[in-house]
């Protein structure tokens, strides 16, 4: 699914039931106290992948001077990760 308005209600539920379950174990095994929960929804909301998805984020104080540098974190943590993929398939391509 490509946006989160295309989501059925079910879908929408099960989304965000899910990132409640992974938020508890990464604030858990990060010793974090808060999380950032974060969806780019369509290419102009910075949205780099076809899919929905959520960011779920472990914060601790201080860990960015100013709040809001946590999207500007998650734009180049997603920007790596499709360098990575893309060479992924590129050296399984070579195989």
């Amino acid at each position: 699914v490509k946006r989160f308005a295309d989501l059925s209600a079910d879908e929408t539920s099960d989304l965000w039931v899910t990132a409640k379950k992974v938020g508890v174990h990464l604030e858990q095994n990060n010793k974090a106290s808060s999380l950032t929960f974060a969806i780019q929804d369509g290419p102009q909301a910075g949205q780099t992948v076809p899919h929905v998805h959520i960011h779920v984020i472990p914060r601790k104080k201080g860990d960015f001077e100013k709040n809001d540098e946590i999207y500007d974190a998650v734009r180049g943590i997603v920007f790596l990760a499709i360098i990575d993929s893309c060479e992924r398939e590129r050296v399984e391509g070579e195989a």
